[in-house]
This record gives structure tokens, sequence and C-alpha cells, in this order.
């Protein structure tokens, strides 16, 4: 019995892209992530590219970006449509020059995520989606960032801002549109995703231990039952290696 399968669809439509193009500087990053794969299987770099043409159009994808991304690996443009409406990390709108992402999943609902949503759309006059009259600001809410333990948070741009109050993110917001630079990460000086306050266990560990423990207090003594294991271990191979006595004569 033969086995058949459907062939592989080589035939589309030519993609439409009108006037796009990489610039210089895009084309050179393109090729960096064209190069991690064999020439047959470029379209793995779908993704990053349509980042790069994300980026260049200052945050967000035309359909003449998306169909050049589609000339530039091969693909029947529908493909990379589908890739690029599926992610919500391509937009198809126009956002601004600060583009605020309001996260909304549990951990931040539960500390404040409502607040800060409603600060940012109340103190720059426009609603999700929208962009301000001056092309500065925008805001979205998005589900889960991947900053629970700091919540509640919002990314701006590439940045994330975290630990924040309707207060502090308000300020932000005036810092951005002053042209100040704003400290990113916690905005209570948390390092990493550490509680709050700061460590409030294990604060008697040093790099040796617990003083308690074997090895505590800093000195090479080595535990009853390692050193017996090591005696017992060193005995076992000693016999193994002696042959004398063993086996035929001459």
């Amino acid at each position: 019995m033969s086995v058949t399968t459907h062939p592989k669809v080589t035939t589309f439509p030519e993609p439409a892209s009108g006037d796009f193009a990489f610039t210089k500087e895009s084309q050179a990053q393109a090729e960096k992530h064209l190069a991690k794969y064999p020439e047959h299987h470029k379209a793995s770099a779908v993704v990053p590219l349509l980042w790069i043409a994300q980026r260049q159009l200052g945050g967000y994808l035309t359909t003449e970006a998306i169909e050049y991304v589609a000339k530039v690996l091969e693909m029947a443009p529908i493909r990379v449509h589908e890739v690029a409406t599926f992610y919500s990390m391509f937009n198809h709108q126009p956002v601004g020059k600060h583009f605020i992402q309001v996260c909304r999943t549990t951990p931040c609902w539960l500390r404040g995520a409502d607040e800060l949503a409603r600060t940012a759309k109340e103190k720059l006059g426009v609603d999700a989606g929208e962009v301000t009259e001056d092309g500065l600001f925008s805001v979205r809410e998005v589900e889960c960032l991947g900053a629970c333990c700091n919540a509640p948070m919002v990314q701006i741009n590439d940045d994330y801002y975290e630990d924040l109050t309707s207060e502090r993110l308000s300020q932000i917001i005036d810092d951005l549109r002053a042209g100040k630079e704003v400290p990113v990460g916690s905005q209570i000086g948390r390092v990493g995703s550490e509680q709050e306050g700061g460590p409030h266990v294990l604060t008697e560990i040093s790099e040796t231990g617990h003083a308690s423990y074997p090895f505590g207090s800093g000195e090479d003594v080595e535990p009853e039952e390692v050193r017996k294991a090591r005696e017992e271990a060193a005995q076992d191979d000693g016999q193994a290696g002696d042959t004398s006595g063993k086996g035929g004569g001459s």
C-alpha cells in the first residue's frame, strides 16, 4: 500500500510590499537572524523579522511591511499575516512614542492594576488603544507580562516598571513627557523578585553556609559519614586491584 501526503504548497500570490523596505540598519539586523537558520528553514525567522519591521515603523505593522517580510522569507503572505495577527506583541495601528501596556492578569489585578489603567487613561485623556494628540502616549490593557512577583506593573516600550502605585505611574508619565530619564524595574528598590523589605529568612547564611551546618564555620572539616565512606571506597578499590595469588600458575 502506498502512502501519500498532501503536497507542500509552493505557489502563492506575489507579496504586495508596496514601497516598504528594510533600511540599511534593519537589513543588517535581519541578516543576523537569518544566519541562525539553514536556507531552507529561513521561515523560522518570521517573528524577529516582523519585530524589526515594527520597530522601523515606530511600533506597528502595516500590510505592506508584513508582506515585505513574506517576500524576504519566500513565504506565502497569508502565513506571515497569520503570525502577525496571532501574537499580541504586534500592533496593527499606530501607537504613541511611549506605548504603555498595563498588565491586568490576576496578580496585578489583585494589587491594583485597575487603578493603574484608570490613572493612565484619565491622565492622558485617551481610552485603551488610542493615541494622545501629541503622539507621545498610548495605552493598552494586556495579559500577563511575567513580572507577577513585583505586581502591579506596566510595560512601556521595551521596559518593565514594577511595584507601581497610581501616584508613581502618574509621575513616570510626567517625567517621560518632560524627556527625563526614568529608572526601570522595581519602583521601590526591590532587587530582582525578592520579597518586599529584603530577605526575612536565612539571613545568617554566609558563603560557607549556616554556622551549625558542616563547613559552616569555614573550616575544612570533613563530616564523619563522608570520611568513613571515603575509607571504605578506598579499601574496596585496593582489594579489587590486588591480584596476587589469583589466577593460574605459569
